[in-house]
């Protein structure tokens, strides 16, 4: 019996021991890779190093958009913590962000999981938390995105998703030049998780993303967006929408949508005020569609400025439909004063007299129907019909703005080509891109897509927009410093398929000075609730965003001088441009305003009165002319006189001096 029992726990002895040999064979021979993954896995690890996001900036070197350092604590539940862990985790918390301790302990209440203790806390906050260790707690670097300025272009600007994708604006379409690329570090931890050391020969530095710089102006924006705000408090209405460009090479220099949202905290917005509505929403033009139409019957030498048109006292039955004026009466109108008093019924009678093809062929040149290729998101193209669906009244509602839709960049895109001299330009919301370290990876340049009507037809084009303005719908735009120029338009809005008699699109485009224009601007008021033309809206708006903006420039200020005291006299299309003959030299008691564009492309020396100094510089330069300076500031005086011939090679001598602006010295 008793060697039964010994036999019995020898066998068990043995079966014993050869388990242990079986599972030893099994660690060290079989598995022996695989256990040696996990274990390097749990004591080595791939860190990511997020990489910092560029940031954007305006025109002038401005900060817009920045990235705060912020760091997240987490809690790994699954460690099994004790009641005494939880409750110093949840003291030392308490002391550092000024919640309760129950708060915490609330929060560790559960296991089996990884909770979040504080959310991207501070870089102050999270520092206090430096030195104190706890099992189970960790933490990550959460970047935080600040829009500096909150609802300020925030349309322009765009924002970024939970997950740090850019959404909108900015932010969207250059989202791989401003996200840079994520470096990896290989650290070594204890059991628990704690980092001990980091493999530097190893580890991969995070690249930062590139830094954007806007055409926008911060000023500028600043502007437009109170006097939008302000307006929509005045009239009322749905929305308001405005754009600010420099006409001669398509920037935007501001562009607002109000309703507007904060991108801080973009969720607390519905998905239409996050809409730029600038760029996917169209709209009819009405009447200030009627400039295009002019523009191009001008440039087809199809009619004279002094002509008379009979606008059947505002009231003309034409294949079988009522075409109606709102803003006047008259039986008779000069071509310019159809234009200047918004006459549909004479568009639509001067319009038939320019062929469809060549009549659709300017508006597409102009544009329309077509993208206008703004780096910004979710454009639209507007909708224009070819020639071959138009009906019998198609190109009479043309005329005026009717039986097409276009998005705002659009028009003012094309604004821009009637007043700079013909050209259309691709509209720009970028200066240049520049890496983390200052170098200018790519500077955008005017980007030139065609030329649209002749130079002479766009100096008539200005003069007869100043006309609008001084005698016209767009009175209320007239600023008394500096000339003007705009055409108004007030559209019905379709509702339920129907043209609204309650509901209007009020718009006004003006740009300033007449003479150089270096501002356009566009205001549109969605159904305003207090008027309804867009020289009773629209205007004001422009008058006080003009108004502001022309004190902040002191060149288009300073300019008032010369812009009052005379108004070149339009030509109509059987007169000679101006020749060589045609242009007297100024003496030294008189001033004549010359057309400086005309004076570059003929040789001949442009008036640099009012120009600031490097710009004038830069004008001499590229005539081949030596220049002297006596002072600083703006030009008041130059040696060569101008008009003349020029010889390259002669010195030109610039007086200049500082001009003040309440109290505040300009250069």
């Amino acid at each position: 019996m008793n060697n039964s029992r010994v036999l019995f726990l020898i066998a068990g002895v043995f079966i014993f021991f050869l388990a242990i040999a079986v599972k030893l064979f099994s660690i060290q021979i079989l598995k022996s890779e695989e256990l040696k993954y996990l274990a390097e896995r749990q004591q080595t690890g791939i860190e990511n190093i997020n990489a910092e996001r560029g940031l954007i900036f305006d025109r002038n070197n401005v900060l817009l958009v920045y990235n705060r350092n912020d760091i997240s604590f987490y809690l790994d539940m699954r460690m099994a913590l004790s009641k005494e862990e939880k409750k110093k985790i949840g003291e030392k918390f308490s002391a550092v962000f000024g919640k309760s301790v129950s708060y915490y302990s609330d929060l560790m209440n559960v296991s089996g999981k990884t909770i979040c203790l504080e959310k991207k806390a501070p870089s102050e906050k999270a520092l206090l938390l430096k030195n104190f260790k706890a099992i189970g707690l960790f933490y990550k670097e959460e970047p935080t995105r600040i829009y500096q300025y909150n609802n300020l272009a925030s349309h322009v600007i765009g924002y970024l998703s939970n997950d740090l994708h850019g959404v909108n604006g900015i932010e969207k379409t250059f989202d791989n030049q401003l996200k840079g690329f994520n470096g990896q570090m290989y650290v070594e931890k204890n059991a628990i998780g704690d980092m001990i050391t980091v493999a530097e020969e190893q580890t991969k530095a995070a690249e930062p993303g590139n830094n954007i710089i806007l055409s926008i102006n911060k000023s500028f924006q600043i502007i437009l967006e109170e006097e939008l705000k302000k307006g929509l408090e005045n009239f009322g209405g749905t929305s308001a929408l405005g754009i600010v460009m420099d006409p001669n090479n398509g920037e935007i220099l501001a562009m607002s949508d109000q309703h507007d949202f904060n991108p801080n905290c973009f969720w607390e917005y519905s998905d239409t005020l996050r809409r730029n509505k600038i760029l996917t929403d169209t709209y009819e033009p009405g009447s200030t569609f009627k400039t295009i139409t002019m523009s191009a019957l001008l440039d087809q030498k199809l009619c004279r400025d002094d002509e008379t048109i009979n606008v059947e006292n505002g009231k003309y039955k034409f294949n079988n439909v009522f075409i109606n004026d709102s803003h006047n009466g008259n039986s008779t109108l000069t071509v310019r004063g159809v234009l200047e008093q918004s006459s549909n019924v004479g568009m639509s009678k001067l319009v038939q007299r320019i062929d469809n093809e060549l009549f659709y062929k300017y508006i597409r040149g102009f544009g329309f129907g077509n993208y206008s290729s703004i780096d910004l998101p979710g454009e639209a193209e507007g909708s224009l019909k070819k020639p071959t669906g138009w009906t019998p009244i198609t190109k009479a509602f043309l005329s005026f703005g009717y039986e097409l839709s276009v998005t705002p960049i659009q028009l003012i895109s094309a604004y821009a080509a009637v007043i700079n001299g013909g050209t259309l330009f691709q509209p720009q919301i970028i200066k240049r891109i520049m890496d983390s370290k200052g170098a200018v990876l790519n500077e955008n340049s005017p980007k030139s897509i065609r030329s649209v009507i002749s130079r002479e037809t766009s100096a008539r084009m200005r003069e007869y927009l100043r006309g609008v303005v001084e005698n016209g719908t767009g009175k209320a735009a007239k600023l008394d410093f500096i000339s003007v120029g705009g055409k108004t338009g007030t559209s019905q809005k379709l509702v339920d398929g129907k043209y609204s008699k309650s509901h209007y699109n009020s718009s006004f485009i003006g740009f300033f000075p007449v003479e150089n224009p270096q501002i356009l601007c566009l205001v549109l008021v969605n159904s305003p609730e207090r008027g309804r033309y867009g020289g009773a809206v629209a205007a004001p708006i422009f008058k006080e965003v003009a108004e502001k903006i022309a004190k902040l420039n002191s060149k288009l200020f300073q300019s008032n001088q010369i812009i009052k005291k005379e108004k070149p006299e339009l030509k109509n299309h059987y007169s000679a441009i101006n020749s060589e003959s045609n242009i007297t030299p100024a003496s030294n008691n008189t001033i004549r305003k010359i057309d400086n564009n005309y004076a570059l492309k003929n040789n001949l020396m442009p008036d640099l009165s009012s120009y600031s100094l490097r710009d004038a510089l830069l004008c001499l330069s590229k005539l081949g002319l030596k220049y002297k300076i006596s002072g600083s500031g703006i030009v008041v005086a130059q040696s060569i006189t101008p008009g003349i011939k020029i010889q390259k090679g002669n010195t030109c001598i610039i007086s200049c001096q500082e001009s003040k602006i309440n109290g505040a010295v300009i250069y």
